[in-house]
């Protein structure tokens, strides 16, 4: 039998096997994705540094900021979390993170994180990572999937309800943003032991 840490890395092997692979945007440009690496942190700074003023209001954690990235890289070798990125000609267009406590009573769930840069909006992106961490999540064996956002982070919303998401709870200014704003927290969930993965998931098998 094996210990929650061969099973565990044997489930991250699933994963490295899955990627790279491509995709193509709505207006047919394609894409590639592949999971996050330590020779990113300079590309993953810049991509974080290149978007709009408006979402860096948003963002969970700075990622503009050195210090910030090198810790969730640290988070990337623990297997704390598993990040996937969208490049289009060798550049970071997109990203999406799924987080895992790993241990007591929240170790069956894991939280969604995305970014979408704003050359990719609209045209599907932010669907299609979305959905690969459903299929992350199924191969580590995750059974309960969270987003969380601000309230008026309406796009977010629209993804995530297409996939199948329900609001669950509304939290009255558990955000602060970079202005030091208070906003409300909204919590998303998906029950995948109960409705399965989206039907319009990738497949694992392509």
């Amino acid at each position: 039998m094996l210990t929650q840490t061969e099973r565990r890395q044997k489930q991250a092997g699933f994963v490295r096997d899955r990627y790279p692979r491509d995709g193509a945007l709505r207006v047919g440009r394609g894409f590639q994705v592949r999971l996050m690496q330590r020779a990113d942190r300079d590309a993953v700074i810049a991509f974080a540094r290149s978007l709009p003023a408006d979402d860096l209001l948003y963002l969970r954690n700075d990622i503009t900021q050195s210090d910030v990235v090198d810790a969730w890289l640290d988070q990337l070798d623990r297997l704390t979390t598993t990040t996937v990125l969208a490049l289009e000609d060798g550049k970071i267009i997109g990203e999406a993170s799924l987080l895992e406590s790993g241990a007591g009573w929240t170790r069956h769930r894991g939280d969604i994180r995305m970014i979408v840069g704003p050359q990719a909006r609209g045209e599907g992106l932010g669907h299609y990572l979305a959905e690969e961490i459903f299929v992350i999540a199924e191969l580590f064996g995750l059974r309960k999937l969270a987003a969380q956002m601000s309230h008026d982070q309406l796009g977010a919303q629209s993804v995530f309800r297409g996939l199948g998401f329900e609001s669950v709870a509304v939290l009255p200014g558990f955000v602060i943003d970079r202005e030091g704003a208070e906003r409300d927290l909204l919590v998303m969930a998906y029950d995948v032991t109960a409705r399965g993965a989206p039907t319009s998931a990738q497949t694992t098998g392509d």
